[in-house]
């Protein structure tokens, strides 16, 4: 599912990434992953009144993160400003929902002009050996078909629409053509399609300027299997995975908590002998 919003929307959710407060639960914050896809421009992002992200630039991929739900006061400016208070664009609320996946992309439209998505992640389960494969048009360029092995698979897909296939896991070889034709504009590359995942792919910047690129995002454990939880990434310029740090340090903090309640009972059981 996708959702038009401002660029500073987009931007703006980059900039909240690493200020989800520490007692932030899955049940609280939403899971923000974010795509800078406009071609030679970096930028500053404000999230009320501090600078959250500095020269965040094209082509990186940053997060998930667990960010906290609720309303934000937000603006961007151009790279290296010294404050917000003249924001090319902005200050405007953004609003996040508690339990969802989103990826947020910053980019071009068809016509080349600067805009940006959010994009709801699919994160339902796949059956044994399975994987989910998303295609998401965010370029300045018209129609395209996806060729899987030389061969269509994704037909006609338009700027800022995606689509998805449930397919075998294993290595396909994808590539990106002009609507109707079989010639690349981008690729063939192999795509690692494993078992529970989820990876989306992005094409980004412009035909007309030649910096037509990929981008791709990957997550994991959507197996259908008890006990799975999805959100973990990877992909092109993965940014730090402040979530996968939280989560192992709360992890740690669990078993040591565990193994010392362990102790003091072992520990009074022979005092009391």
């Amino acid at each position: 599912m996708r959702k038009s919003v401002s660029i500073l929307g987009a931007a703006a959710l980059m900039g909240t990434i690493g200020i989800a407060p520490a007692y932030a639960t899955g049940e609280d914050t939403a899971s923000v992953s974010v795509l800078h896809g406009v071609p030679d421009t970096p930028v500053d992002v404000y999230v009320n009144g501090e600078r959250t992200l500095d020269d965040f630039t094209p082509g990186e991929l940053a997060g998930p993160l667990q960010l906290p739900a609720g309303d934000h006061e937000l603006a961007i400016t151009a790279a290296d400003a010294a404050d917000a208070s003249e924001p090319v664009i902005g200050p405007v609320p953004v609003t996040l929902e508690a339990g969802m996946n989103y990826t947020v992309t910053a980019n071009l439209d068809a016509e080349g002009m600067p805009t940006a998505n959010l994009f709801t992640n699919d994160t339902s389960t796949l059956d044994a050996g399975k994987a989910r494969l998303t295609v998401r048009h965010v370029a300045a360029a018209p129609a395209v078909d996806v060729l899987g092995g030389g061969s269509p698979v994704i037909e006609g897909l338009t700027n800022p629409n995606e689509q998805s296939l449930t397919v075998d896991a294993g290595t396909i070889p994808a590539a990106v053509a002009a609507a109707g034709t079989t010639d690349p504009v981008l690729g063939p590359t192999d795509l690692q399609l494993a078992e529970g995942t989820s990876t989306i792919v992005y094409a980004w910047g412009s035909l007309e300027d030649g910096n037509l690129a990929l981008a791709t995002q990957t997550i994991e454990g959507l197996h259908s299997a008890p006990g799975s939880v999805p959100g973990g990434q990877s992909g092109l310029a993965a940014g730090n995975d402040g979530g996968t740090l939280f989560a192992g340090a709360a992890a740690a903090l669990l078993l040591a908590g565990a193994a010392a309640l362990t102790w003091r009972r072992t520990a009074a059981a022979r005092a009391g002998k």
